[in-house]
C-alpha cells in the first residue's frame, strides 16, 4: 500500500537569483506569484531557509525576512519543528495587498476586475435604486462635486471615485454588498489610477459617474443598471486602450 504524504514538497518549482536592495521584497514577490499562477496551492511545503537561500542566492536572513512577511499576509503558516507551509490565506493577501491578481500583468490583472466589476456592480446599482436613502444620494452626490474639481488631479479624483462606489454599494442596506466592494477596494484604486492615465479617460468616466446618479436619484432600477453597464464598458475600452499603449 502507497502512503501518501499530506504534504507536497513542490520541488520542480525553481526561483531565480535575487539581485536588490531590498532582496526579501523581491522573494515575497516571486514566491506570491507562484501562489496565484497555482504553482503553490494551500498545504505545499516551502523548501527549508537554506534550500531556499541557495535557490535565491541570498542570506538566511533575507529569506527570514521574506518568510515573515508572506506569514503577516497570511500566505503561509510556519510551524515549529515541522517547516513552512502555504496556507488559504488569499482572500486577506488580496485585501491588505496591491492585490496579488495585478502580479499576474496589469493586463490580465486588470481584465479580470472589470470582469468582476461587469458581474457585480450593474446589479448594485439596480438594487440600490430601489432602496437607497437620502444619505446616500448626498454621499454619492458630494463624491461627484469632487470629482468635478478634480479632472486634473488623478489621486484625488480616484479616492472621490471610491466614494461614490461605496456609497452606492451601501445604499443597497446589503451589509454584504459593502463588504465584497471593500475587499477589493486596493485593487480598484490601483486600476482606476492606470485608467486614468489614458487622455480623458476621468472626464468619460465623470459623464457616465452622474447619469447613474441620476438613475438612482429618481429609483430607476433599469436605467440605473445601464447606466452603471455603459460606465463599465468605458472602464474596459480604457483598460485595453493602456494596455495597447504601453505593449
Amino acid at each position: 500500500m502507497n502512503i501518501i504524504s499530506p504534504y507536497r514538497t513542490p520541488l520542480e518549482v525553481m526561483y531565480s537569483p535575487i539581485q536588490s536592495e531590498r532582496l526579501y521584497e523581491r522573494i515575497v514577490s516571486q514566491i506570491e506569484q507562484r501562489i496565484v499562477a497555482g504553482e503553490l496551492k494551500a498545504g505545499d511545503q516551502l523548501p527549508a531557509e537554506n534550500e531556499l537561500a541557495k535557490q535565491f542566492g541570498v542570506s538566511r536572513t533575507a529569506v527570514r525576512e521574506a518568510i515573515k512577511t508572506l506569514s503577516e499576509k497570511r500566505l503561509v503558516e510556519v510551524r515549529p519543528g515541522k517547516g513552512t507551509f502555504i496556507t488559504n490565506g488569499m482572500p486577506d493577501a488580496m485585501r491588505h495587498s496591491l492585490g496579488l491578481l495585478m502580479k499576474l500583468g496589469p493586463s490580465n490583472g486588470s481584465s479580470y476586475l472589470v470582469e468582476v466589476r461587469e458581474i457585480l456592480e450593474p446589479e448594485i446599482a439596480a438594487l440600490a435604486a430601489t432602496r437607497i436613502t437620502d444619505e446616500y444620494i448626498a454621499a454619492m452626490r458630494e463624491a461627484v462635486e469632487v470629482m468635478d474639481t478634480a479632472l486634473e488631479d488623478v489621486e484625488r479624483f480616484v479616492e472621490a471615485d471610491l466614494d461614490f462606489h461605496l456609497a452606492l454599494a451601501e445604499g443597497t442596506q446589503n451589509p454584504v454588498i459593502p463588504l465584497l466592494m471593500d475587499s477589493i477596494i486596493d485593487l480598484l484604486r490601483e486600476a482606476r489610477k492606470r485608467s486614468g492615465m489614458v487622455d480623458g479617460g476621468l472626464h468619460r468616466g465623470q459623464i457616465h459617474h452622474k447619469k447613474i446618479l441620476q438613475a438612482v436619484t429618481r429609483r430607476d432600477p433599469r436605467a440605473a443598471r445601464k447606466s452603471m453597464q455603459d460606465h463599465l464598458e468605458q472602464v474596459r475600452k480604457d483598460s485595453e486602450a493602456l494596455t495597447h499603449n504601453s505593449g
